[in-house]
């Protein structure tokens, strides 16, 4: 397999200090494991990282930029979703 054959890969990394995975960026390899270790050398050369998610770039599914109002339109309509409808006990603290 030429590397021109090699899927692509979205890596996420998580940081010594946070608590989410975020896109750092994407590669190319055969597969997972050599994805991740490419993952590692390349984003996380000052050892910043904690974990390590790469996934095939093929099964993501998202939205486009450009369906921004049709797609988000609906959720203007449902006001009750908004959190300023609802008094927070003050026992709850700050959210």
């Amino acid at each position: 397999m030429s590397k021109k054959e090699w899927p692509l890969w979205e890596v996420f990394i998580r940081g010594q200090h946070g608590l989410n995975h975020r896109h750092v960026g994407s590669l190319h390899a055969p597969d997972a494991e050599m994805a991740i270790n490419h993952a590692r050398d390349v984003y996380t050369r000052r050892r910043e990282g904690v974990s390590i998610w790469v996934v095939p770039s093929r099964d993501i599914t998202a939205s486009s930029p450009s369906e921004k109002g049709p797609l988000f339109d609906p959720a203007e309509s449902k006001t009750y979703r908004h959190p300023t409808f609802f008094d927070i006990p003050d026992e709850v603290g700050k959210m």
